[in-house]
């Protein structure tokens, strides 16, 4: 088989790959999830197995552990969370309405001070603004639900996902080893440090990044309880967990938080705890910036922000909410392939030119 017909060959199976994933993206997330949780529980199932327990066995003992783990957490917390959620959604537009009838005189004072008049048309341009706003917000909890958060889908993450991580912790190492039996003998050591290469990027983002979003959760969620914030648990726990997606959760988290916060604490000139609720985010974007990303990821992912932010927004176009959650994984990929195939390029004629060195550089 030539290089040309090779190529053809690899990119067809691409192309398939893609089209069985937008076909089938409704009925994913379960599986989808459960490589994740198995991605995740690998490392002490490994360490019970170090400890002379079967496989199986060790497989089962952690999965059996982690999922009864968080169905205590879920039946303590989604009581709670729900009140929450259903008393935020309904006290939303007074917030808004609220935040308007403070700020507004405050922007005319300002506005007057410096000769504009804006009375009427700002006025208009924030009730306008208020009313999109409640609207998006109303629209996206609507596509969310029918999208990714059915009951169907709910329930299948709740019965599918557990057995997934199950075969695949069991299974794992006897299905690299199928796979490389596969692999066409020429290439395959360079596919297998592909491979690994892809495997431990995936690893250090889901193990990593999962437990900064854990951390950023807790903290948010306890700190902006204990500063007195309406709602203050539910939308510390929201933007922690968003804090995979870089500045983003921690900025839609500051923005309902401030929205909360001048609507409860400004009527009363209490700029203190406003205050303390914006040294909130400050102090949980130092933490991640300086101490659980280095700590925690490292450099073993090796993704920019915005090629982050591009990858999620381009999964979640393409695949809906399944594609939101193997967008931040398939980048990493890409960008192992992107490296490799630029080391390629580096040491090629292309690059060096027929003589061994590029164009630029003088002979010796």
């Amino acid at each position: 088989m030539t290089l040309q017909q090779q190529a053809r060959y690899w990119l067809f199976g691409l192309v398939a790959v893609i089209a069985l994933v937008w076909l089938l993206s409704s009925i994913l997330l379960p599986f989808v999830a459960g490589m994740a949780v198995a991605y995740f529980l690998d490392p002490p199932t490994d360490k019970l197995e170090e400890r002379g327990l079967s496989r199986s066995l060790s497989t089962g003992i952690v999965v059996v552990s982690f999922f009864i783990l968080m169905i205590l957490t879920v039946l303590l917390v989604v009581p709670i969370l729900q009140s929450q959620i259903f008393g935020f959604a309904e006290r939303l537009p007074g917030y808004v309405t609220g935040l308007r009838e403070t700020t507004f005189p405050l922007v005319v004072d300002l506005a007057a001070r410096l000769g504009i008049d804006v009375n009427g048309s700002a006025g208009d341009a924030m009730k306008k603004f208020s009313g999109d706003i409640i609207g998006f917000g109303f629209d996206l909890i609507r596509k969310a639900w029918s999208g990714g958060l059915a009951l169907f889908n709910v329930l299948s993450l709740l019965v599918i996902t557990p057995v997934v991580a199950f075969y695949l912790l069991r299974d794992f190492d006897h299905l690299v080893t199928a796979l490389d039996k596969w692999l066409p003998r020429q290439h395959a050591q360079t596919v297998r440090r592909l491979l690994s290469d892809i495997d431990s990027v995936m690893a250090g983002f889901i193990r990593g990044q999962g437990t900064v979003c854990l951390i950023l959760a807790s903290f948010y969620g306890l700190s902006l309880t204990f500063a007195g914030l309406e709602f203050g648990l539910i939308i510390g726990l929201f933007s922690g967990l968003v804090s995979f997606v870089p500045f983003v959760g921690a900025l839609l988290g500051l923005i309902l938080s401030m929205l909360t916060a001048l609507t409860q604490f400004l009527p009363g000139g209490d700029y203190l705890h406003i205050g303390i609720i914006a040294a909130v985010f400050v102090v949980g974007q130092v933490m991640e910036g300086y101490f659980l990303t280095p700590r925690l990821l490292g450099n073993r992912i090796g993704l920019h922000p915005v090629w982050v932010m591009f990858a999620l927004l381009a999964g979640g176009a393409l695949f809906g909410f399944v594609g939101v959650f193997i967008a931040v994984p398939a980048a990493a990929a890409i960008g192992v392939m992107v490296r490799f195939l630029l080391d390629q390029y580096l040491g090629s004629r292309l690059y060096l030119g027929v003589d061994g060195r590029p164009p630029d550089e003088p002979a010796p």
